[in-house]
């Protein structure tokens, strides 16, 4: 069954034989401290800096989660409190969850800067020119989620200090693995801080992972598909290309070619456009019953999410998503009829 929910997504049809691969070799079975596991994070890390084009002297690690990482910056990355201009409702969580542990007194005071590049409720992005803006204007750290854009669309790697993704949506795999990107600058501000209260500390993860080692038994499954996944994967420029193609193309499809569906693009404004979710907004009722044949005709569509969530379904342009599957949404939309 195609499914176009935004995460967790539909996984690449390789990962299943990645798996089988591990363990029947016994890769699963590898303690997270030996030189054979240590030899698949080291070519792991290398494989994400070669194919999302992560600059060398950038840190990478895994993790559980990009929730994981909200902690993180807020607690290892954060000395003051942290600013969060947002567009939706992951954004606004992460506000939240940041303002719990470093509480806000005094915006004036934040050192840190947190924004979200993709998203994912409401399809709306932070484009280049916005992200350049951001680093001209703030001179504290830029920290970036980035789960439904990472591996889907080059980053402008420079323009932040930290970024991260859980790897269910444009990395192709299972829930359960996010991976880290953080500067030289990032590390300093850590080191400067000097919190290590945490098993998820990012002194103590660094430390770890300048060993190629993990602070805690990690997702060894999770990381070895990873590495396998990104072998298989072009450049980050060929994908980039495709997925905003793509993006294009789904515009241009709900703007010309389903006039007779009572459905418009939640966005107006092209240039706040997500490449990879697009959300489409409709009645509670017609949103509901499109969601329903879709799911009748073999379908799955993302369901609306937060403010949203009865006005909306969402459609994952993601790069495991191929184009039969992509073309079968399209005639879908074009004959169904309310």
């Amino acid at each position: 069954m195609p499914t176009f929910y935004p995460g967790p997504s539909k996984v690449y049809p390789q990962v299943a034989n990645y798996a089988a691969e591990a363990v029947r070799s016994g890769i699963v079975s590898l303690n997270h401290r030996s030189a054979g596991f240590m030899d698949i994070v080291r070519q792991a890390i290398e494989q994400l800096h070669q194919k999302l084009a992560i600059p060398s002297d950038y840190h990478i690690a895994f993790v559980s989660s990009a929730t994981e990482c909200w902690e993180i910056v807020a607690q290892s990355l954060t000395g003051s409190t942290s600013l969060h201009p947002h567009s939706g409702a992951f954004g606004q969580k992460w506000m939240e969850y940041a303002h719990r542990i470093r509480p806000m007194v005094r915006p004036d005071l934040a050192d840190t800067l947190c924004l979200v590049q993709n998203e994912t409720s409401n399809g709306t992005q932070l484009n280049r020119e916005t992200l350049t803006q951001f680093r001209q204007d703030f001179t504290g750290l830029i920290a970036v989620d980035a789960v439904s854009s990472m591996a889907g669309i080059a980053l402008d790697w420079t323009r932040a200090d930290v970024w991260f993704a859980s790897v269910q949506k444009c990395f192709g795999l299972p829930a359960g693995l996010a991976v880290l990107v953080y500067s030289p600058a990032a590390l300093a501000r850590a080191e400067a801080i000097g919190e290590r209260a945490h098993y998820n500390s990012l002194l103590f993860i660094h430390e770890n992972f300048s060993r190629f080692q993990t602070p805690y038994t990690p997702n060894g499954l999770g990381i070895y598909c990873l590495l396998r996944v990104l072998e298989q994967l072009p450049p980050i420029a060929e994908v980039d290309a495709r997925t905003r193609n793509r993006a294009t193309e789904w515009y241009r499809f709900f703007e010309q070619d389903t006039n007779h569906l009572p459905f418009t693009l939640l966005i107006d404004e092209p240039t706040r456009r997500s490449d990879t979710v697009i959300a489409v907004e409709g009645p509670p009722e017609a949103i509901k019953a499109v969601k329903t044949a879709a799911s009748t005709a073999g379908i799955t569509l993302g369901n609306g999410y937060g403010a949203w969530k009865n006005t909306t379904f969402r459609i994952a342009n993601f790069p495991a998503i191929d184009d039969d599957e992509i073309a079968q949404l399209k005639t879908f939309l074009r004959q169904y009829r309310p």
